[in-house]
């Protein structure tokens, strides 16, 4: 029968199609199952294609017989993650050979990728193991990977998460086709000081907007159909509270309390799981005194048993030895043990499992119970990915050249970006400018230059693929329009030679625009600010050439709120760009001439100095709100305790008036629901579209409550004169929070209602909760 079933194996097809991977994997499956029932050994190879993805049952099965036949070594092996070719993340790179994946100590790479590469290494996997588990590449394609996005925090901007969506999805179509199975993103952190270097990451500071987006992008990286060949297993990250670091700086603690814990940042976790995430990564931080690497309490049961995630965990770049430097491990086998019994199921780097855990699990330092847990989720995700049907689906380079950097993927980028411009002042309607202008100085040293376009964490972007503004506008005016260039300044040091030419050809010119900001790498994991102005003498820049006293433009390019009160002063009119990827330069193009009307509107708050941060829109009221005018109450004494720019702000090259805003009903139950209307017209001249805002305040409650929450958004077109009413519905979820007894509880009560175009600028209307 031995020779029988090896026979059956052997000329099992690969699978060249659907049809015949079918074919394939349900033989494969028969196999080995009967070899697990037989005790029987398979070579090198020969178990290289089981079941495709289908019923739970069968993936059960499937992932049981496959377990059965793994040694410990085997096992331990499927959660290592060491860094492979191509990596560049992280102090300590070793790159994972093919001698350990012939042994199967190796589960996954990091950093691999290319169609050609990763194919030659998972044949190794395939035909040269043991057991012959293919492999999962995982990379960060945060914001696209050759084509590149706006950065996450700019698409948050847009308030479009079916734009946002589509950004995912061409990342994930041209991710798979260079070989990658798995991305890191999206990061789902909330954050609400702009002193941290990652705030660019993730969606800014409300959790409503933070989820939207969240399940945005997991819905684009994975697709409709995950073993497709165009998809990807997405990871939110990182699991929890990586945004609130003290002091804004960059793997340190959060200090926080479970209520702000389950209202503010685990929400877009449970988004993006409910979005089917099939990876979560553990953050660096720890929570209440327990790193995450070893919190239990979240992963085992917040995560997995209080919201049923069953997809894998994987740390972070070494967070898993990183526990002994948090304090709590006294070396890498008390690390891994805490790692595993917490539920961390692949160890990013660090080999602790593959090296430590062995002799660990013998001397019974570890159960082996927990091992088997965390290779069944790494299984069942290679499984769900169709890996073991085909491991070689995402191995065609023909492929891979038809699916990089395409027309129609620079065109969904060049949309994604002119969605997340956001239009901060405009006074004397000094944009758009005309394209007829005779002159036009372009100054500022971020004008040309295109790793500006990229930002960071920019996948296998390449600068050369960028656009940058001079070249956009270059482009867009006619040949009757003569572009004056100076960079001014450098980005941050202090060298002020360069004004004398700035100003010069600002006195020559009709109008002005200026590109100042930030260097991508200031906007970045470990590059965190303890100031928010602009870097170097660029303020000093913008007086100078706003004093010449001609129509000026100031664009912004940064990965962060910025303290630009000074030049808010002095320039007109101010448009914050972000880093807005490769088509950033047409982008911002269209927007200066008009050819596409501004309607982004800012996911963070802006602060007037690093001095008022954190600051957020759904703060808390006090015993003593602020009152300009009378000395007790909570503000500063040296600038208002308002923002620069409110939550939601972004202005139009029209206007739009908000009126007759109204509840369907006076009065709900606790589990009732309520229809919120309001009427927006354009009473401007040109059609341009409104991201129209909706928030809630529960007015007296059993415990403090903001003073207002986002519940709801629109992003609508209005014509000239036309007026639309936009409508809202509010569930019972829209109007809980977590109570004394840490429940979520709709309580009976007044409640307000908040319409308008930002976060300040409201209409208002009050209906009530009441009990039968």
């Amino acid at each position: 029968m031995r020779n029988t079933l090896q026979g059956f194996i052997r000329h099992a097809p690969m699978a060249a199609s659907p049809q015949t991977g079918r074919w394939a994997g349900r033989k494969r499956l028969l196999a080995y199952c009967l070899a697990a029932a037989l005790a029987t050994p398979l070579a090198a190879a020969e178990v290289s294609v089981p079941a495709p993805a289908s019923s739970a049952a069968d993936e059960q099965a499937f992932v049981e017989a496959l377990l059965a036949k793994m040694t410990l070594e085997e096992k331990l092996g499927q959660l290592n993650q060491p860094p492979g070719l191509g990596n560049d993340t992280g102090p300590k790179a070793m790159a994972g050979g093919e001698d350990q994946i012939r042994k199967g100590q190796i589960g996954s790479l990091l950093g691999t990728h290319g169609a050609a590469l990763t194919c030659r290494l998972q044949r190794v996997a395939v035909e040269k193991s043991r057991l012959g588990i293919p492999l999962m590449y995982g990379y960060d394609v945060i914001h696209g990977y050759r084509t590149i996005f706006p950065v996450p925090l700019a698409e948050a901007a847009s308030f479009d998460p079916a734009e946002v969506e589509n950004a995912a999805r061409v990342a994930a179509v041209e991710a798979t086709a260079h070989g990658i199975h798995w991305t890191y993103a999206p990061m789902v952190d909330i954050a609400r000081d702009p002193r941290w270097g990652r705030i660019v990451e993730g969606a800014g500071e409300d959790p409503y907007l933070g989820s939207a987006m969240a399940a945005a992008r997991v819905r684009g990286f994975q697709g409709k159909d995950l073993a497709a060949d165009d998809t990807m297993l997405a990871t939110a990250k990182h699991f929890v509270a990586y945004g609130a670091a003290e002091g804004g700086r960059d793997y340190n603690i959060a200090d926080i309390s479970e209520r702000t814990l389950r209202a503010v940042y685990l929400p877009p976790f449970k988004a993006a799981i409910d979005a089917g995430a099939q990876s979560v990564m553990a953050a660096f931080n720890e929570v209440g005194g327990v790193p995450m690497h070893a919190n239990g309490g979240l992963i085992e049961d917040v995560l997995r048993k209080e919201w049923g995630f069953d997809g894998v965990l994987v740390s972070d770049y070494t967070g898993v030895a990183e526990l002994m430097a948090h304090g709590i491990a006294a070396d890498r086998t008390e690390a891994g043990v805490q790692s595993l019994r917490a539920g961390v199921d692949v160890d990013m780097v660090s080999r602790i499992y593959e090296k430590e855990m062995p002799a660990a699990v013998r001397a019974k330092k570890l159960p082996l119970a927990y091992v088997d847990e965390s290779v069944r989720r790494v299984l069942r995700a290679k499984y769900r990915l169709g890996l073991f049907q085909d491991p070689y689906r995402y191995c065609d380079t023909a492929r891979e050249k038809e699916r990089t950097l395409t027309p129609e993927h620079r065109a969904a980028a060049r949309e994604m970006a002119r969605k997340s411009l956001v239009l901060l002042d405009n006074r004397n309607d000094t944009l758009p400018f005309s394209k007829d202008i005779r002159t036009l100085a372009v100054i500022g040293p971020l004008a040309d230059l295109p790793a500006a376009m990229l930002g960071n964490w920019a996948g296998d972007g390449r600068a050369e693929d960028a656009i940058t503004p001079l070249a956009g506008i270059r482009a867009a005016v006619g040949p009757q329009t003569k572009v004056l260039f100076a960079e001014g300044a450098s980005i941050d040091d202090d060298d002020v030679s360069g004004f004398e030419k700035a100003v010069s050809i600002a006195r020559e010119a009709d109008a002005v625009v200026m590109f100042l900001g930030e260097h991508p790498d200031m906007s970045a994991e470990a590059r965190n600010r303890t100031s928010l102005d602009l870097p170097g003498v660029q303020e000093k820049l913008a007086l100078a050439v706003g004093e010449v006293g001609k129509p000026t433009a100031v664009v912004l390019l940064n990965g962060r709120p910025l303290s630009i009160g000074g030049v808010r002063e002095s320039i007109p009119a101010i448009v914050e760009a972000w880093f807005p990827g490769v088509e950033g330069g047409p982008a911002i193009a269209d927007v200066l001439f008009g050819d596409f009307n501004p309607a982004g509107k800012l996911p963070v708050t802006f602060p007037r100095n690093v001095g008022q941060v954190p600051i957020y829109y759904a703060h808390k009221n006090t015993g003593r709100p602020p009152k300009e005018d009378e000395r007790y109450t909570s503000k500063y004494i040296d600038v208002p305790w308002t923002p620069l720019y409110s939550f939601g702000h972004g202005l139009s090259y029209t206007t739009f008036r908000y009126d007759k805003i109204s509840v369907k009903q006076p009065k709900i139950s606790l589990d009732g629901r309520q229809e919120v209307t309001v009427t927006v017209t354009n009473t401007g001249k040109r059609a341009g579209h409104e991201v129209v805002q909706l928030y809630v305040r529960d007015d007296v409650a059993s415990v403090t409550r903001p003073v207002k929450q986002l519940r709801g958004f629109r992003r609508i077109h209005l014509e000239p004169g036309q007026t639309q009413a936009v409508s809202f519905t509010l569930t019972p979820d829209d109007l809980a929070f977590y109570g004394a007894d840490m429940k979520r509880v709709v309580e009976p009560g007044t409640f307000t209602v908040f319409a308008g175009g930002n976060s300040v600028d409201n209409l208002e209307a009050k209906f009530s909760v009441t009990v039968p």
